[in-house]
């Protein structure tokens, strides 16, 4: 018989007898090593396809603003290579504010065990797993997020994105058409257009003036860098809207004023690439009862044109890295009394580096906002608190922002760079940051923000999983086995059983059992049960969730 080199399959017995007994069992182990690596690779049903869906998807979806969608196994296995790359570098999901510095209510953020599972699927070849065992792909519509009839809708007027090499902001005005003041306790913006929206201002305008400016443009709208044109003493911020975000919200009893007769402004940001693309954004608007209402307001405490800047004017000379800082008197902050913080907005344009925001307390000690270590003007937002923040008088509300001028900085608009001043241009620069506060009121520091129910109570967000537990189960019709899926936000106790059409319970699956955070599949035996329609309840500590079944023989 011919060896080919190798020596007989019985030399190899014959060299393990000859082994002391630990070498043997070293070489066992790392024989055995490859095997158990592979069984410990994730796999996309089950593991990666919830993390995508949860997190990437309202933007990496057909139509959507990304470029790519995620929502197949074989979407996310071509992309797998940038994937992995975008969230061990963290720049995906896109989430600016820093989580070490404060924790934010709505944050798009990754664990690290999502980042390591996604990492760990992607270096161990992508696989599959069970396609059946995979929750159902999100379905995305222009129906909002916000279940229910909006009490007022907005929509700006048909128009076809010219930003082919640069980015286009475009302001269009819309009346009200309100005859008396409201309060706004949830809004959203619906883009017309996914694929061309990258993100949404709101103002209200009572002065005029920017109706003015859009009769004066061959529109529809107006072009407009950063805000819409006119000072922030004669318009007032709504909100802000980005994709993935959740609703702007306050807390049941809060609203922000609209007041009667503003025109509503608009301005959408096109980003470069989207020529060609109609968009018709809608804006939707939900009222709180005007009785009992305690106002919010939404105003630019820290901006560089008022008192607050310290050693202005904002000037940055061409070729020079520059720290400025702001403050609000207290005497100012006096002038309102204790405040409630629901959330803030920091705000500048392309040279800026990095912004934070703080307040020092009569006690010396410093109750962080938000920090925005890495500043990217196409990526600002309106954050939220977990909490409201008591703020008493005597506290000094202060932001610290640096600037690069230099051609290092790769937003930088000009090259060679220029000085630049304070202005609403986009080769100027602006500090600013918005607070959404209100008067103090015994006990408002208790008061959650970060909650899946908005305002209202028959209000609900309606992400994929965020906001609401997945329940899905398959076959449907079933013939012997079902899969139960489940989706917790977090762990809790569960029990699931099977009741027939008279709401009587036919199986008992689980009983007060303590489920984990995150996916889960079951697999139970429906085989003896008469054929018929049932319900599948799980029911947690929280609430119940349904889902009808049918069973055939």
């Amino acid at each position: 018989m011919k060896s080919y080199g190798y020596p007989p399959i019985n030399s190899y017995f014959y060299v393990l007898m000859k082994l002391p007994m630990k070498k043997l069992l070293l070489g066992c182990v790392l024989a055995l090593a490859p095997v158990a690596l592979f069984a410990a690779v994730p796999d996309w049903a089950t593991k990666v396809a919830p993390i995508l869906y949860n997190h990437c998807t309202s933007c990496h979806h057909d139509g959507g603003i990304a470029p790519f969608s995620l929502t197949t196994y074989s979407d996310a296995v071509m992309n797998s290579g940038m994937i992995k790359a975008a969230v061990t570098s963290k720049k995906m999901p896109p989430w600016p504010p820093d989580p070490k510095y404060s924790r934010l209510a709505h944050e798009r953020l990754l664990s690290a065990t999502d980042i390591a599972t996604i990492a760990d699927w992607v270096d161990g070849s992508t696989p599959s797993g069970s396609l059946s065992l995979a929750p159902p792909a999100p379905v995305y519509t222009n129906t909002g997020m916000i279940h229910g009839t909006p009490d007022l809708k907005v929509k700006i007027p048909v128009f076809t994105s010219t930003a082919s090499t640069g980015d286009v902001y475009q302001c269009f005005v819309i009346p009200s058409g309100l005859l008396v003041d409201k309060f706004i306790s949830s809004f959203e913006a619906i883009p017309g257009n996914p694929a061309a929206v990258h993100h949404v201002l709101v103002f209200a305008d009572t002065t005029g003036t920017c109706a003015g400016f859009d009769a004066a443009s061959p529109g529809p709208g107006y072009p407009n860098f950063g805000g819409v044109g006119v000072g922030a003493d004669n318009v007032s911020m709504l909100g802000v809207w980005v994709p993935g975000s959740a609703p702007m919200s306050y807390p049941n009893g809060f609203g922000l004023k609209l007041p009667k007769n503003a025109d509503i402004v608009v301005q959408v940001h096109y980003p470069a690439g989207s020529v060609g693309l109609v968009d018709s954004t809608e804006v939707r608007f939900f009222f709180e009862p005007p009785t009992g209402i305690r106002e919010v307001y939404m105003l630019p405490i820290l901006f560089h044109e008022n008192f607050t800047l310290l050693g202005g004017p904002l000037f940055i000379p061409a070729n020079t890295v520059k720290t400025f800082e702001e403050e609000l008197p207290t005497s100012v902050l006096a002038l309102f009394g204790d405040i409630s913080m629901l959330g803030a907005f920091p705000h500048m344009h392309l040279i800026g580096r990095s912004i934070k925001s703080y307040g020092v307390l009569p006690t010396g000690d410093t109750d962080k906002y938000v920090s925005i270590p890495d500043w990217d003007f196409h990526w600002q937002g309106f954050y939220m608190f977990r909490k409201l923040k008591k703020v008493s008088v005597g506290t000094r509300v202060r932001a610290e922002a640096t600037y690069d001028n230099t051609s290092a900085n790769p937003e930088n608009p000009n090259i060679p760079p220029q000085d630049v001043s304070a202005g609403e241009a986009t080769t100027d620069e602006m500090m600013i940051v918005f607070f959404v506060f209100t008067t103090y009121q015994p006990g408002d520091e208790n008061i959650i923000a970060d909650s899946n129910i908005l305002a209202s109570p028959n209000v609900m967000l309606n992400n994929y999983y965020h906001g609401q537990q997945l329940l899905d189960v398959c076959p449907n019709p079933a013939v012997d086995n079902i899969t139960v899926k489940c989706f917790m936000e977090d762990p809790d106790q569960a029990s699931i059983e099977l009741m027939d059409m008279q709401g009587r319970a036919v199986r008992q699956f689980m009983d007060k059992t303590q489920i984990d955070k995150g996916y889960t599949t079951y697999t139970y035996s429906v085989s003896g049960l008469p054929p018929g329609n049932y319900t599948l309840m799980v029911k947690t500590t929280q609430q119940i969730l349904s889902k009808q079944l049918v069973v055939v023989h």
